[in-house]
């Protein structure tokens, strides 16, 4: 008979080890199930025994014995497996501090929810998608996760101890996917909510940083030029004695910078106040409140902002109420996949409504932030069917949000090229002017009485 070593899965879906003796793994797996044990994984061990011959020890002797039996020829292939043996040891390590991305997260979200499709329960996906992963870091962190799912816990429960790694609404999808007995349709969310993240921000960095580069270079040549050049040109005029001056806009800025670099101090002093006092500010409830209704108010991503909190609200929603779920319990559930304060306040009043009987609507109406559009077919819905008019609501408020970004991705260029456009007219009435001034020697008719 031969010893394996089994995991099993109990009936509280908690997760055991240990050892048996039988003469197949196939008595095995009838014998666990006998116990009502879900077989996870078999292995067999190999049993020693007191008659098996031991090592031997070493000594000079047994050196002697390998050098007259050594083989030559296989002492260049022993060598090339050791130092790739090395080679991996090393990229093992270094992968070790191996930062962990949006791109980790994305795919582990992807292969998960593949693999939900095909039915495989949360263990045996998470064991597959470690296997898999190359990121050790990223890995350790799924091996944790898997722990806690072993020992009985939610995923969202772990998730929450990596929130640096994880987004808060990432991990608050998960929860209302795990929670609401939805977590597959919660992870193509999730899927979507990553891309979405990511395609915004590749969009947004196309457009912010060639300008902002452009712009930055602007501020250099125009604060070294005006520093360096319009010295010289001063110079220049004192030495032949011209009439002629500088151009106002250039005295007023050389002036300006020279008081900035003699109390240098003065501005430094007022800008860290001024960031800290905001920041200060921003963490109190009420400046945190207003900071968050600024986000959902503001020009050009105000609506853009508001739209994707509450379409993400009414997906959770949803989910809770093809399962089962009251409206309130619904609500209760998915504000936790919004962190802006305004949103989480509205959400709270309208639970209130909900005891006191009156519609949970009302507070997202009396606020003036969803469209006319948006609380009128919610309230079709309630008097017809509501998970119905949800999807239907989903699909305008998606195709709203695309018309949004579009807008956006069409004037934000616009503004960033208004500011790169001052600054360089800036640059050319400051530094350029009397550049060309030298460059045409006018001066010189002035230097000479003419």
């Amino acid at each position: 008979m031969a010893i394996y070593r089994y995991r099993a899965l109990t009936e509280n879906g908690l997760i055991v080890t240990n050892k048996i003796e039988e003469n197949t793994r196939s008595a095995v797996i009838k014998k666990l199930k006998r116990n009502n044990l879900v077989p996870i994984s078999i292995t067999e061990q190999i049993a020693i025994t007191k008659n098996q011959v031991q090592k031997k020890k070493r000594n000079v002797k047994d050196i002697e014995d390998i050098i007259k039996n050594v083989n030559t020829t296989d002492i260049g292939k022993t060598r090339e497996k050791n130092r790739q043996s090395y080679i991996q040891k090393i990229n093992q390590t270094l992968s070790k501090t191996e930062k962990i991305t949006n791109r980790d997260i994305v795919i582990f979200t992807q292969n998960f929810y593949v693999l939900k499709k095909a039915n495989f329960n949360n263990i045996h996906a998470l064991s597959t998608i470690i296997e898999s992963t190359e990121n050790y870091t990223f890995r350790g962190i799924l091996e944790d996760i898997l722990a806690g799912v072993e020992a009985g816990e939610n995923m969202y429960t772990t998730m929450e101890y990596y929130s640096d790694v994880f987004p808060y609404i990432y991990i608050n999808m998960i929860k209302v996917g795990e929670l609401s007995g939805s977590l597959t349709n919660s992870l193509e969310q999730a899927v979507e909510y990553l891309d979405e993240s990511a395609d915004l921000t590749r969009k947004l960095k196309s457009i912010l940083i060639p300008n902002l580069i452009q712009f930055v270079l602007l501020i250099v040549m125009l604060v070294v030029g005006t520093l360096v050049a319009i010295p010289a040109i001063q110079n220049v005029f004192d030495a032949v004695g011209t009439k002629d001056e500088l151009p106002a806009i250039t005295i007023w800025f050389a002036k300006f910078l020279d008081n900035v670099l003699i109390y240098w101090y003065i501005p430094v002093i007022l800008l860290a106040a001024t960031i800290a006092g905001i920041i200060y500010y921003i963490q109190t409830p009420k400046g945190k409140y207003n900071f968050d209704y600024f986000k959902y108010t503001m020009p050009i991503f105000g609506k853009l902002i508001f739209s994707l909190d509450f379409a993400r609200l009414l997906r959770a929603m949803l989910l809770n109420l093809k399962n089962g779920i009251r409206i309130q319990d619904s609500l209760e559930i998915s504000k936790n996949v919004v962190k802006n304060y305004v949103m989480l306040s509205i959400i709270e009043t309208s639970i209130n409504n909900i005891l006191i009987g009156q519609s949970w609507i009302e507070p997202f109406e009396k606020s003036n932030l969803p469209s006319p559009m948006i609380t009128e077919m919610l309230k079709i819905g309630m008097k017809t069917d509501l998970t119905e008019m949800m999807e239907k609501l989903l699909e305008y408020m998606q195709i709203d949000i695309d018309n949004t970004m579009n807008k956006i991705m069409a004037v934000l260029p616009q503004v960033v090229y208004s500011i790169v456009g001052i600054v360089l007219i800036f640059f050319v009435l400051v530094v350029l002017v009397p550049c060309v001034q030298v460059y045409m020697g006018n001066f010189l008719f002035s230097a000479y009485g003419y």
